[in-house]
């Protein structure tokens, strides 16, 4: 078993799944990437989870609080939980297609 291969799992409970939405299609253009993360997850472990798992260079991480909102669906209501965002910036020259899988 290669060190490589004992690190991965840890780097994917870090990066859950990248945000597509208008405003993050938006930041794509200025050279960063938005990802929802877990809530636990420091600035530096998803620095470190992006530049591993994309193999690409990281110039700063900004993290932010996404508050759960209320919703109704046919008559039912719900709350929607506070999720934990990333927005990280690339270095120039990298790019990451978060339309593409993993």
């Amino acid at each position: 078993m290669s060190a490589k291969t004992a690190i991965e799992p840890r780097f994917y409970d870090v990066i859950l799944a990248p945000v597509i939405t208008e405003k993050a299609t938006m930041a794509s253009e200025h050279n960063k990437v938005v990802f929802k993360v877990a809530k636990t997850a420091t600035k530096p472990q998803i620095k470190e989870a992006v530049e591993k798992l994309f193999d690409v260079k990281v110039k700063s991480v900004n993290t932010l609080i996404r508050k759960g909102k209320a919703k109704a669906f046919r008559g039912s209501f719900g709350i929607q939980s506070n999720t934990k965002r990333a927005v990280v910036t690339l270095e120039e020259g990298h790019r990451i297609d978060v339309t593409t899988g993993l």
